[in-house]
């Protein structure tokens, strides 16, 4: 991200020399709805970020511009309330900061993202840990890494309304070059692992749509894993929930439950299962069973959890006769967003070449794709001059 138009806002519109801080956009590799069943997920920075100038102002006062959206508004630090708008990220990231420990000054900032809106790559979430990483810094606190990642998942749940989980500000914060970050979503502890794919690239695929049933059936999803788990306890009172299952066990229950709902916490069994192999083949570097776990993930999203949509599948269903591609599967929560492809860097322009035209044959709509590299996560430097 090019920061030094940022600087140069900044230093137009406020006449100071700011600091600098981002934070960046998230990938999964592997993982998907496991977070609320005390899973495990496989998510990575990448090289798509916020970027903030910020400097104090000396008042009481918070003056904001959105570069990308060439618009301006401000707040005051005695009375902060949610409203609409991109203002409310900046007045949550303030406001849970706070509750953390941090003493809040005046500040004006300028800031701007190539984060892909829309795309499953958690754009509020690099914008609320780039924010507070840089007002950290700025008001000499000592917030720890955990600490900004709760108070921007607060900001989240407070201000934008969105009761999301801990991953993609975890992944945000704490992402390293070339280290995806394996996370226990129970304990929040955690553990790197290299992914070394030299000669491969990883490619996301947007399929443009989003579906309003979305929010709906993930509530359903939960529920449904529930109420499994409910049918597992009369058997295996020591279950808390899907993540103490393993792979045999759920066996036991096909056909001591209802199919629906047992077809929901296989899909979240097997996927913890997947994770756990995809490090290890990970470490091993290889990458070609990572691949198949990585294509074992969609099927079962598509097929067990009913995650997908026909453009996500349509997606998939293109790669599989690809021996360029070494897995595909959708991202995220599901009903549309992106797919996640390892592809060799050298067939990376002929595989976004034909994915775009195949979607436009086959479903009628525009497809766009982004190559990621696995970067850094959230950090702040000096700026330098515009």
């Amino acid at each position: 991200m090019q920061t030094t138009a940022i600087v140069a806002k900044f230093e137009e519109l406020f006449k100071n020399e700011p600091l600098i801080s981002r934070a960046p956009g998230r990938v999964n590799i592997i993982g998907e709805h496991t977070d609320y069943n005390d899973g495990f997920v496989l998510p990575a920075s990448v090289d798509k970020e916020m970027v903030f100038a910020i400097a104090l102002n000396g008042t009481n006062s918070v003056n904001a511009f959105a570069l990308d959206l060439n618009e301006q508004d401000s707040f005051n630090l005695d009375s902060i309330v949610p409203t609409e708008g991109w203002i409310n990220y900046i007045k949550g990231v303030v406001a849970e900061t706070a509750k953390k420990g941090l003493k809040p000054q005046g500040f004006d900032v300028v800031f701007a993202g190539d984060v892909p809106l829309g795309a499953g790559m958690s754009s509020s979430a690099a914008l609320e840990c780039g924010l507070a990483t840089g007002l950290n810094k700025l008001f000499n606190g000592d917030l720890s890494k955990l600490d900004i990642v709760l108070a921007s998942q607060m900001s989240e749940h407070n201000y934008a309304g969105v009761k999301c989980g801990i991953m993609d500000q975890f992944a945000s914060t704490y992402g390293q070059t070339n280290k995806v970050i394996k996370l226990d979503c129970r304990t929040k502890e955690y553990e790197y692992h290299t992914l070394d794919i030299t000669g491969h690239k990883l490619v996301l695929c947007n399929t443009n749509v989003t579906h309003s049933l979305a929010s709906s059936e993930y509530n359903t999803r939960r529920e449904q894993c529930e109420a499994g788990v409910e049918v597992i306890k009369k058997k295996y009172p020591e279950i808390i929930n899907l993540r103490d299952v393993s792979v045999e066990m759920i066996k036991e229950f096909e056909g001591e439950m209802d199919q629906v709902i047992y077809n929901r916490c296989s899909y979240v069994v097997e996927e913890n299962d997947r994770l756990v192999k995809a490090c290890e083949f990970m470490d091993k570097g290889d990458l070609v069973n990572l691949g198949k776990m990585i294509y074992g993930s969609h099927e079962g999203l598509s097929k067990k959890y009913e995650v997908s949509c026909p453009e996500l599948d349509f997606l998939v269903e293109q790669t599989l006769e690809d021996d360029n591609v070494l897995g595909a599967r959708m991202m995220g929560g599901g009903f549309g967003g992106c797919t996640i492809n390892l592809v060799k860097e050298d067939a990376v322009d002929a595989f976004i070449d034909r994915m775009t035209k195949a979607y436009k044959e086959g479903m009628g709509k525009d497809m766009l794709a982004y190559a990621v590299v696995i970067g850094p996560g959230a950090r702040t430097e000096e700026a330098v001059e515009a």
